[in-house]
């Protein structure tokens, strides 16, 4: 048998890399290779369409191991359990605890508490944490900044009582106050030298919880690209440890009490590399303060699924969102996920979307068996090479943190939340030109979908921030990247009349009927009410046909050189009784608008702005 597998293998010989570019270049049939199938990220690195072994000869992290330095193939050897976490604002004690309960008996292991710092108390918490076990439950806590070593006294002082394993029991208190300046513009840095050597102090008892927190999902939710979302969380995590070793804190003790929670985009292979990317850098970060151990330079990972992508209007896409993104965040061996629920854009979830969001990771947990496989994206070519170019542009953003004097300082200058924001506007504008798509909104939008009463929620803290804590620095913007053209379709639900979009088809049949599909598609995100149709032998008919469905635009859809033919003849017969558009960029154009036509729709079009006009010439 062995022989014949030996004589199989020999008549085939591996091709050659050039070889394979040879082929590619036949199929292109003279289409440029480079703007064809060469990606050009955000990031600021070209993706090749195929990759072999020969790519990776020089990347140094390819033959590490699972659990060994620097964990770019995850902290665990055997395994790749993950703690499926689920977040409740505390409003009640008792009501809030009956919620962990239920749902604990529903595939969660990990619950996160947000209690306000005026709740913080003895009573409060053991009411809260009442009949739930610790050593068998991840328990995280956030409240205001000034409570937690409070509240990490008192939850020591409620495990002991109780005669909990401490050794055991895993959980973190989310103390973050440069997070704290990024969202409210307020310096808090005062408290990272006042605070957190008390907090690790008083969790000295609890070696298993972790207190120092590096919020880069606040990153993510304001729109930064993965590079500065790793760049930056990688910084923010070396400020950290600065200021607690110079408060005298160990270096072992400090890498280990520091957590990282990070967001996770729909950039599947893209976000699968930051989160490797992102543990190897940080355990080269940690190595250089000499750890007593390997183990301290382990990055621990929370990953929470996006709120920038979501979207209001065919909210039911944000479970596909969530889904790849959580896919991510499982094949890159993070520690815990937060799958944020699909109907967060528009209300407080509901039970249904928050069992939704759990049974999204006990999917891939219980049928998938994601959690039996240890970095399952190790060896792929791809995913190695994007874990190295990642990494390459996160570090270079690391390296200019730190020679401009940290990340703190940083932020306290407003360059942080100035450089995330502009991110945002740039990714704003390629939605508005769908340079990025956002299914359901700007592509292919659901044509008959309403709000129903819809309005998007504003990013509310549930620990009763009030408007006196907002600062004068500079904050980032969680604007998310549908919310302008939600604002758009909104407006226009509110006329007295829904414009009608009529689609005049006419000509060459393959190009009249892709422009009506793209017009359809380019109105419709603005809840324009479109009617296709399969075609008029005259213009006169079309914009007939077009008046008798009491048409608010007729939009012309036929071919380059037709348009010659037939654009100006509708537009005079129209006679200004609809808004006339062209669809296409027709080398003539210059004579149509010549001839008075001033609207026309294409790819390159600015979509956002086109339909703002539009609405603004309806009266809308």
């Amino acid at each position: 048998m062995s022989n014949n597998k030996e004589k199989l293998f020999t008549e085939f010989t591996a091709p050659t890399t050039q070889e394979w570019l040879d082929k590619i270049e036949v199929d292109l049939k003279g289409a440029d290779f480079q703007k064809r199938l060469v990606w050009r990220t955000n990031e600021g690195f070209n993706v090749q369409p195929f990759y072999r072994r020969e790519d990776l000869k020089d990347l140094k992290a390819v033959d590490s191991l699972p659990g060994d330095f620097p964990f770019v193939r995850g902290n665990k050897k055997d395994n790749n359990l993950w703690f499926v976490r689920q977040d409740i604002c505390v409003d009640d004690a008792k009501s809030a605890n009956a919620k962990a309960l239920d749902i604990l008996n529903k595939g969660v292991d990990s619950l996160g508490f947000k209690i306000s710092g005026k709740d913080v108390s003895a009573e409060f918490v053991a009411t809260l944490l009442e009949g739930i076990l610790p050593q068998y439950v991840e328990l995280n806590f956030k409240t205001c900044q000034r409570h937690c070593v409070e509240l990490a006294e008192i939850l020591v002082d409620y495990f002991k009582q109780k005669g909990y394993p401490l050794a055991d029991l895993k959980g973190s208190i989310n103390f973050d106050p440069i997070g704290k300046i990024l969202c409210k513009g307020k310096d808090t840095s005062a408290l990272c030298a006042e605070v957190a050597p008390r907090l690790i102090e008083a969790l000295k008892e609890l070696p298993g919880y972790k207190c120092i927190n590096v919020n880069s999902v606040q990153l993510n939710n304001a729109g930064a690209y993965i590079y500065q979302e790793l760049g930056y969380a990688l910084a923010w995590g070396a400020e950290y440890l600065n200021l607690l070793t110079e408060a005298g804190i160990d270096a072992t003790e400090a890498a280990k009490r520091i957590k990282f929670n990070m967001g996770v985009s729909d950039n599947y292979f893209m976000e699968i590399a930051k989160f490797r990317a992102a543990r190897m850098l940080w355990a080269q970060i940690v190595k250089q303060y000499e750890p007593k151990c390997d183990c301290a330079c382990q990055m621990h990972v929370c990953a929470y699924t996006s709120e920038y992508n979501q979207t209001l209007f065919d909210s039911y896409v944000n479970l596909l969102r969530s889904q790849t993104e959580t896919m991510s965040a499982a094949i890159a061996n993070v520690d815990s996920i937060v799958v944020t629920p699909f109907d967060k854009p528009y209300e407080t979830p509901t039970e249904f979307a928050e069992r939704i969001a759990r049974n999204q990771q006990l999917l891939l947990k219980e049928e998938a068996h994601f959690d039996k496989l240890v970095d399952v994206s190790g060896g792929s070519y791809t995913i190695e090479h994007l874990t190295d170019a990642i990494a390459q542009e996160g570090w270079k953003l690391f390296l200019a943190v730190e020679e401009a004097g940290g990340f703190l300082a940083e932020a306290l200058k407003g360059n942080i939340a100035n450089a995330v924001n502009a991110s945002n506007d740039k990714r704003h504008a390629d939605a508005a030109k769908r340079k990025e798509f956002i299914l359901g909104t700007n592509q292919f939008p659901n044509f008959t979908e309403t709000s129903e009463g819809k309005q998007p929620c504003s990013a509310a803290c549930c620990c009763a921030a009030s408007a006196h804590e907002e600062g004068s620095l500079p904050t980032l913007n969680t604007a998310r990247m549908a919310s302008e053209f939600e604002a758009l379709r909104l407006a226009t639900e509110k006329a007295q009349k829904q414009p009608i979009a009529f689609m005049l088809t006419i000509g060459n049949l393959a190009m009249r009927q892709a422009r009506a599909q793209f017009s359809c598609n380019f109105l419709a995100a603005a809840g324009y009410k479109v009617i296709d149709n399969l075609g008029f032998k005259t213009v006169e008919e079309g914009v007939d046909a077009a008046l008798e469905a009491k048409a608010d635009i007729v939009v012309i859809c036929s071919s380059d050189d037709e348009y010659a033919e037939y654009a100006i003849p509708a537009f005079k017969y129209l006679d200004g009784r609809a808004l006339y558009i062209v669809a296409g960029a027709p080398a003539c154009s210059e004579d149509l608008k010549a001839a008075g036509i001033e609207n026309f729709i294409h790819v390159r079009s600015n979509q956002l702005e086109t339909l703002k006009e539009y609405n603004a010439k309806l009266g809308i």
